[in-house]
């Protein structure tokens, strides 16, 4: 029997392993008996990215909720995880169900479900939906009987509604006037169609590659980094692009070129675009990061005079102070990132533009505008490594996570935050975060050096504390 857990982004699994029709069924249902306890009347929009046999959970989805008193409003073509969650807020629905897996490889699929703000569900809902499930297992409930075929639910095209409202928010006029050029990778995912389109209408020269259904993903997962770029490197030279963005299989983290093919890192992009909204929009109300997210925002937020916080990592946390209005812009390490005014939710599509935005308007490259933060408030070099642990080691790290050290290779520290995990601040501001995984035996060690020639060092010393 599966266990269906919710973890920061939903419930995934393995096609035909644990992610099956029977238990796609169970995991619905457990959401349909969450949303029914909200006031009615309830109606639920289900989505999906474009991996292999979406539609048809979509359909399987949608008879659930309908067998459970619950209006399924079903989006026909794959839509960025982002727009399904501005579709939630202007359609009023009780949140969405999304059959995604992100930025895993093609073998999995999975299901998001956000709540009525458009945001990912926070743990305590998460329990509820799990404790339902459980119960559905053991007996207690039944699931639903189906509701009719999919064909005759209520559908929503999500598309010109959030097209619309990037408008709003990226001066696309700017872009356009610049003469810029770019190169859009959608990873053959579900933000196909999103940027590259609100961008050619305003008159914007861009280019696409992998803009086509590939179930497989080119044969790897649809992740926007370094390594799997080349493609969109090699058209950026072709065409002479200032910019190249990419976004992964729900179009919900972003992948950033420079114009000579550097890829910069999402722990610089959420930098200089804090940067950049506080000096071209004047917001000043808070800035967002993980823990183990670059101390870079830490020391622009000290040079604005603008309020930090900094949360566990998990994206719902953010999206929590985007709704409260307390911060500008919120971002994650793991290329994840939403503005003031915009979805409680990740989303890869404006990052990219206003990337584009952040040249076209300063005139200058990724690169020069990154020395230039450096000469205002310091340099950051962030990276972050995966250590696999034996069952033993795992075991031993685990009760070494309880204690304070004092020292990390022979280095003082002078801080110990517990935000999320371990992070251990040394006496010059680097620093080295440990978080074990929930799901396998990893442990994951984010560390920033202050200087580039010090990164070695820490990295080793990060990784003796791991396994001795």
């Amino acid at each position: 029997m599966a266990v269906i857990k919710f973890g920061t982004s939903g419930w995934r699994a393995i096609v035909a392993d644990e992610f099956t029709v029977a238990n796609i069924r169970l995991a619905v249902a457990g959401i349909a008996a969450y949303v029914k306890t909200l006031p009615a009347p309830h109606r639920v929009l289900v989505g999906r990215d474009p991996r292999f046999l979406g539609e048809s959970f979509v359909a399987e989805a949608a008879q659930v909720l309908a067998g459970a008193g619950i209006a399924p409003i079903v989006i026909p073509e794959a839509a960025p995880t982002p727009a399904i969650a501005y579709a939630v807020r202007t359609l009023k629905t009780h949140g969405a169900i999304n059959f995604t897996a992100s930025h895993n490889p093609p073998e999995y699929n999975g299901i998001k479900y956000s709540t009525p703000d458009g945001a990912p569900a926070l743990p305590e809902v998460t329990k509820q939906i799990e404790g339902a499930v459980a119960g559905l297992q053991a007996g207690h409930e039944s699931i639903p009987k189906s509701g009719p075929s999919a064909g005759g639910f209520e559908t929503a095209d999500v598309k010109p509604s959030f097209l619309k409202r990037l408008a709003e928010l990226v001066d696309l006029r700017a872009i356009a006037k610049s003469g810029i050029k770019i190169v859009y990778d959608p990873f053959w995912g579900a933000g196909r169609g999103y940027p590259s389109d609100l961008l050619r209408d305003a008159g914007v020269p861009v280019e696409t590659v992998h803009d086509y259904r590939d179930v497989l993903f080119g044969g790897h997962a649809p992740e926007p980094d370094d390594h799997l770029l080349a493609d969109a490197k090699k058209k950026m030279k072709e065409i002479g692009a200032a910019v190249g963005i990419a976004t992964d299989g729900d179009a919900d983290r972003f992948g950033i070129v420079d114009g000579d093919g550097t890829f910069i890192q999402p722990n610089y992009i959420i930098a200089l675009l804090f940067d950049y909204l506080v000096e071209t929009r004047g917001w000043r109300n808070g800035v967002a990061k993980s823990v183990a997210t670059t101390n870079l925002v830490n020391a622009l937020a000290e040079h604005h005079k603008v309020q930090l916080y900094e949360t566990p990592v998990g994206f719902k946390y953010i999206g929590e102070l985007i709704n409260e209005d307390k911060i500008a812009i919120g971002g994650e390490e793991s290329a994840g990132l939403t503005i003031r005014g915009h979805v409680p939710e990740k989303d890869g599509v404006i990052a990219g533009l206003l990337v584009a935005e952040m040249v076209a308007s300063r005139g200058k490259s990724l690169g020069a505008q990154l020395k230039e933060l450096f000469a205002k408030v310091g340099s950051y070099y962030p990276v972050r490594e995966n250590f696999h642990l034996t069952a033993d080691q795992k075991a031993a790290f685990t009760e070494k996570l309880k204690t304070d050290p004092a020292e990390l290779g022979g280095r003082k520290v002078v801080s110990v935050v517990r935000t999320d995990g371990l992070k251990l601040v040394l006496d010059d501001g680097s620093w080295v975060c440990y978080r074990l995984s929930g799901t396998e035996p990893v442990v994951r060690a984010y560390t920033e050096a202050r200087d580039e020639r010090e990164m070695e060092a820490l990295s080793s010393a990060a990784k003796h504390f791991v396994v001795g």
